[in-house]
């Protein structure tokens, strides 16, 4: 189906280090999506490719040949020239960039800089913003950030304890997953309401990266990530927080440089370096209960979680409402029911059978904190943010 060439549209792109994700929303209703498609894999032999018309294996080598897929298949159902702004979501924006902004070419070589802070994942978006303003000349192209809804941390959770005169080369707690946690509580300010929504909250994003965040007010006040996005808890192939003393150990005892230890901590480790086989933590929980490797990354995933939400709750001196989400919070009710386990202290207990059917709310009835599953859309944070400068600059 080709939509109509009166229609305009604000195109979403999200790059991960092995995915793309597009979406197409209406340019006056950044709330309503029209399409959506996403390639996951890139680089590896099983690159799948999933959009309204169903799944199919491709070949894409990198991301180039897989925006390349995408806009093709794009450009069959859309006029290119109704599409008025590309939203990019961006995981890292240092010290200086924390506002949606227009990418001209003076941010985008600012952030060219910044790649010694995320060289995971800012080489790969800011190509893409590269390949889009030749794929899409007329359209205005937008920049969104990850970090931007931690920005204003508190100083006692963003300062990191490092000699004080490093803070100035932009040293700190930045915080990730931001769009997603601003999609949390714009859903929980619009079916919870508002009270919900400024009480004091714990959003737990379990997804291939995983973080945790403290919300009051609707602000975040801490959250487990911290200067890049391979600290925290455990990911699916990130290590999250380690020894800092094991830079030292495995330099004097494997001959690791910074960028091979950089390489380990992030695609080695996690539920994949655990358990020896695998990072998929469904996997994970069908072979538990006869690899004991598997049942230790289970086991220790949903320690480190339940850990944070502890640690969380404490310092927002009591919780209101935990959320779940990402592919894990929102597919995995083992994963949830393990979290939860042992934290009706505070408050949380949960229902089996709402648990089981990934209800919206899977907290018992009457309880004192109320747990939710809720599915996160980060596409639409970038098109209202997107909107919402275009329309501050009168061009939608």
């Amino acid at each position: 189906m080709k939509t109509n060439n009166s229609d305009r549209f604000i195109l979403t792109v999200n790059a991960g280090s092995s995915s793309i994700k597009l979406a197409l929303f209406a340019a006056p209703d950044p709330t309503r999506k029209v399409l959506e498609a996403s390639i996951q894999g890139i680089g590896l032999p099983s690159t799948i490719l999933t959009t309204s018309d169903g799944t199919k294996h491709v070949a894409a080598d990198n991301h180039s040949a897989a925006s390349a897929l995408l806009t093709e298949w794009l450009a069959d159902r859309v006029a290119a020239t109704s599409v008025t702004a590309v939203g990019h979501r961006i995981v890292h924006g240092g010290p200086d960039y924390y506002k949606t902004v227009s990418a001209t070419d003076e941010v985008v070589a600012s952030l060219q800089k910044l790649v010694v802070f995320d060289p995971e994942h800012l080489p790969v978006e800011l190509t893409l913003v590269t390949t889009f303003k030749n794929i899409l000349p007329q359209a205005a192209q937008v920049l969104c950030f990850d970090t931007a809804f931690h920005h204003d941390l508190p100083a006692h959770a963003r300062l990191l304890p490092l000699p004080r005169h490093l803070w100035a080369q932009g040293l700190r707690r930045y915080g990730f997953h931001g769009l997603s946690y601003a999609s949390i509580v714009e859903e929980l300010r619009r079916v919870e309401g508002e009270a919900a929504a400024k009480g004091n909250v714990i959003i737990a994003h379990l997804g291939s990266g995983a973080s945790l965040a403290a919300l009051k007010n609707g602000t975040s006040i801490d959250t487990t990530m911290g200067m890049t996005p391979a600290s925290g808890i455990p990911m699916s192939t990130r290590s999250g927080d380690l020894d800092p003393g094991l830079v030292s150990y495995f330099a004097h005892t494997q001959g690791y440089d910074a960028e091979r230890f950089n390489h380990m901590v992030n695609f080695e480790s996690g539920l994949l370096g655990i358990s020896g086989t695998t990072a998929d933590m469904e996997t994970l929980l069908q072979t538990e209960t006869e690899d004991e490797r598997a049942k230790d990354a289970v086991d220790i995933f949903c320690y480190q979680v339940k850990k944070s939400i502890g640690g969380f709750a404490a310092a927002l001196g009591g919780l209101n409402t935990l959320v779940f989400t990402g592919g894990m919070g929102e597919n995995a009710p083992k994963i949830r029911a393990r979290v939860c386990e042992g934290l009706e202290f505070l408050g949380v207990t949960i229902d089996d059978t709402r648990n089981q059917r990934s209800d919206r709310l899977i907290s018992v009835d009457g309880g004192q904190v109320g747990v939710h599953v809720i599915h996160t859309d980060e596409a639409m944070t970038i098109a209202r943010e997107t909107a919402g400068l275009m329309k501050q600059r009168s061009d939608l």
